[in-house]
């Protein structure tokens, strides 16, 4: 019988680009295993159009007073002979005993495979993934092949650049101003460039804002699948964005990138980190409200 293999990874769309390099290195690794991921609803789809995964699970994050719930994730946690979190947050380490105590590569205490750097929380997110499977057995973490995703989504006429005015709802102060995406859009444009702005369809209203200034751009808030925004991103000519999960996508594929950043969060962890050197430029700033349009443009090349 088969080896049963479960990845854990829940987080945030960047997050989960993050760790595109671990889920190819687990299934080199393993190559005759059956393994399952267990992610949450809004990654489904990428990860069901990826080669990595033979089964795909969600996890409805129920809360502990749950019951039916709890049972749910602990039948989904069971049964595994060998158990990567890629997670490690306090509650994907909880998950180690309700699963019974498997074969475990995470920081869970008493873990068969523990990631026992104690500098951890101060690496990259993808420095501290290579070391915790270094540390499970799996040596090499190369660059994925994501020409499985290179190839969906719509062809737009080129070239053109992603345009990502939002960011997490809860964080304003990683945006930076719609009127200054539209002031770039108009930039762009004049050099012949078609902005093309990327978001949820929350975010129609800044693809409003921009398009009152620059008529030419396009919106596809709401209108595409994280795998189609994957093909959009490595056909793109550029992608300028506010530190968010489109923007890791766009490195991923290779898109030149200019991701910008306030004092809300660190890139030295958190960047966005491209194919080759100088894809992916990061300007920080404490204050979105002080940096100028011609910075930006500076930065595009």
């Amino acid at each position: 019988m088969s080896q049963r293999i479960l990845v854990i990874r829940l987080g945030a769309l960047g997050d989960f680009v993050q760790s595109f390099p671990a889920f190819q290195a687990i299934r080199t690794h393993h190559p005759d295993a059956r393994i399952t991921l267990l992610t949450t609803a809004p990654f489904r789809s990428l990860a069901a159009a990826s080669p990595w995964f033979d089964t795909i699970e969600t996890d409805t994050r129920p809360k502990l007073s749950d019951r039916r719930g709890m049972k749910r994730l602990k039948a989904q946690l069971s049964g595994f002979d060998l158990i990567y979190d890629l997670q490690t947050s306090g509650r994907s380490t909880w998950y180690y005993r309700l699963a019974g105590r498997p074969a475990w590569s995470g920081i869970a205490r008493g873990a068969s495979l523990p990631h026992a750097n104690p500098w951890r929380d101060e690496m990259h997110t993808r420095t501290r993934q290579r070391d915790q499977l270094r540390m499970a057995g799996i040596a090499e973490v190369p660059e994925p092949d994501l020409s499985w995703l290179a190839k969906q989504g719509p062809l737009i006429e080129t070239p053109y650049a992603l345009l990502v005015p939002a960011a997490a709802p809860h964080r304003p102060g990683k945006r930076w101003p719609a009127d200054r995406y539209a002031a770039l859009a108009v930039r762009l444009a004049e050099r012949g460039i078609r902005p093309v702005i990327i978001g949820t369809a929350e975010d129609n209203g800044l693809a409003v804002t921009i398009r009152a200034r620059c008529p030419q751009a396009l919106d596809l808030t709401g209108k595409t699948t994280l795998p189609e925004l994957g093909g959009l991103c490595a056909r793109a000519a550029l992608a300028v964005g506010n530190d968010t999960g489109p923007m890791h996508l766009a490195a991923a594929m290779g898109c030149r990138s200019v991701v910008l950043f306030s004092a809300e969060s660190d890139p030295a962890l958190t960047a966005p980190l491209g194919r080759a050197p100088g894809q992916v430029s990061v300007i920080r700033v404490n204050d979105m409200a002080t940096l100028s349009v011609d910075r930006v443009v500076s930065a595009t090349g």
